[in-house]
């Protein structure tokens, strides 16, 4: 039976279950690189250049392995631009009895491999992707019919199944979380390492000028680029992790510093994302680190977190409550996205850090996502929608799947408490405790009220006084309720006055 199997363009993977049983000397795998899918958010430039690159070295390395490749680009004059048109070119091209396709890991685009069977007339085989440690119907049933969904208890479950920093049936080190000692803030004299970054081979320069000349309206600086796109230089950069970031990822993975974008941060996720790297084989890798000695527990801990605790639990919630759970809004934030956040021009130091970093090099970790951009999303009342769009197109590791669960509960707690147990809303303080941004910003984190006062502190307490009726009832929210209570009524006046001022001159 001749079968033409489709290899999306996140799925990068030789163990991917679509490659599996493939006869080599009949079946056709299919790969195209299409206008919709680098155009329904307008991409950084750099994740486009990363994806293309990444699918061209794949079918080089399909092909060296003998597989028979049909690999459309996106300059090709035939190309339809469009998944479900390519597929159907590649049907009349080729005449397959069947098509193989592993499942999509975003909503629309599962939607539209569902209506290939019909479209075609053909036999479709959707497999499962068993890239992941879980399933979606595992995640279903552990969800059932809870309210919420505390990524923790999901975790604990993902250890036990996995075995991963498991002693028996109990945890490493006699804890589930080590998250407590991961909160250092960076010494002054500290060095960080340098990081592997790798130079643009032919391929990838052909890619470069291809997006230069199609995709020059797009978010970001497509140059200098030094992202790995072979499995090989992936590889080359995990290894570096592992053995140079590693050991001090934890006890800094909570700091920011200036005019540093990747501190000790694995840099691994687009990786992951696009099926260069497997989940089982980093967490593996990380957890040997600590058996040999080489990591410690509260590091290795808080990094296989990130990736068997937050990576899966995200993609889980994702299909379970999707499509509806993207259009709730718990707080009503309705605010327009601020011009800023394209341009990293803004005089709060630490705004201008984190976006001036996505702009060059569409990353920017997790504490500049959440406790700098998101947080000012949040207490600024922007619409979860808007910012949801611009996380989506701004990092090189966003898919939906990922991204909008992340931003939807986590960031704007838009979900009203299914993800997060409270919001994660913080004044200048947290920021000036966890970064030097502070030192180098015209605002002063001290001050709440004048000209000079740090634009995080009036917008935190406005926060709470805006939505007092929504969250004071919220445990995890009592302490800063009693703070807000020990202000008198022209304090918390005064406070919403300089907030109100400040996001009126953003508009």
């Amino acid at each position: 039976m001749k079968v033409l199997r489709f290899i999306l363009g996140d799925q990068l993977s030789l163990s991917l279950a679509s490659l599996q049983y493939a006869d080599k000397s009949t079946d056709i795998v299919l790969m195209a690189e299409v206008h919709d899918e680098a155009t329904y958010v307008l991409h950084h430039k750099q994740k486009l250049a990363f994806v293309f690159s990444a699918m061209r070295h794949f079918a080089l390395s399909l092909e060296q392995q003998g597989f028979k490749v049909d690999y459309v680009k996106l300059d090709d004059p035939l190309n339809t631009g469009n998944l479900t048109e390519e597929l159907k070119r590649a049907v009349n091209k080729h005449s397959p009895e069947k098509i193989i396709v592993v499942e999509s890991g975003e909503l629309r685009t599962d939607e539209m491999l569902q209506s290939w069977q019909k479209d075609l007339l053909l036999p479709v085989d959707i497999l499962e992707d068993g890239r992941f440690f879980s399933t979606r119907k595992e995640f279903s049933d552990w969800a059932g019919t809870k309210k919420s969904l505390r990524m923790e208890f999901f975790y604990r479950d993902m250890r036990r199944k996995t075995g991963l920093l498991m002693s028996g049936e109990e945890p490493e080190g006699g804890a589930w979380n080590y998250d407590v000692e991961n909160r250092k803030t960076l010494p002054a004299d500290k060095k960080t390492p340098k990081r592997t970054r790798f130079e643009p081979d032919e391929v990838t320069l052909d890619v470069i000028k291809m997006v230069k000349s199609r995709s020059d309206n797009h978010f970001g600086d497509l140059e200098p680029f030094g992202w790995a796109v072979t499995r090989d230089d992936a590889l080359e950069a995990l290894d570096h992790f592992i053995t140079v970031c590693l050991p001090e990822f934890g006890d800094y993975q909570d700091a920011m510093k200036q005019n540093n974008d990747f501190m000790y941060h694995a840099l691994l996720s687009p990786y992951l994302n696009i099926g260069l790297l497997t989940a089982k084989e980093v967490c593996e890798r990380a957890e040997n680190a600590y058996k040999a000695g080489e990591a410690p527990l509260n590091a290795t801990e808080g990094f296989i977190r990130q990736i068997l605790g937050w990576r899966e639990y995200v993609r889980g919630l994702y299909f379970a409550k999707m499509p509806a759970y993207k259009s709730t809004n718990a707080l009503d934030a309705t605010r327009k996205l601020p011009a800023f956040y394209w341009t990293g021009e803004t005089d709060m130091n630490c705004m201008a850090q984190a976006i001036q970093s996505t702009k060059r090099n569409a990353y920017a970790h997790h504490i500049q996502r959440l406790m700098i951009t998101g947080n000012f999303a949040l207490i600024a009342g922007i619409s979860p929608a808007e910012v949801e769009n611009w996380y989506l197109l701004v990092y090189i590791d966003a898919y939906e799947w990922v991204e909008l669960p992340n931003v939807h509960g986590m960031v704007m707690w838009a979900d009203g408490g299914v993800m997060a147990s409270k919001p994660y809303a913080a004044s200048g303080a947290y920021i000036n405790r966890m970064s030097d941004y502070c030192k180098h910003c015209y605002y002063d984190p001290k001050l709440k009220i004048g000209e000079k006062a740090c634009p995080f502190n009036a917008l935190y307490w406005n926060f709470l006084i805006q939505n007092k009726n929504k969250l004071k009832g919220n445990p995890r929210m009592a302490m800063p309720y009693k703070n807000l209570s020990r202000m008198d009524e022209e304090q918390q006046t005064a406070l919403s006055q300089q907030a109100q001022m400040f996001l009126d001159s953003l508009a």
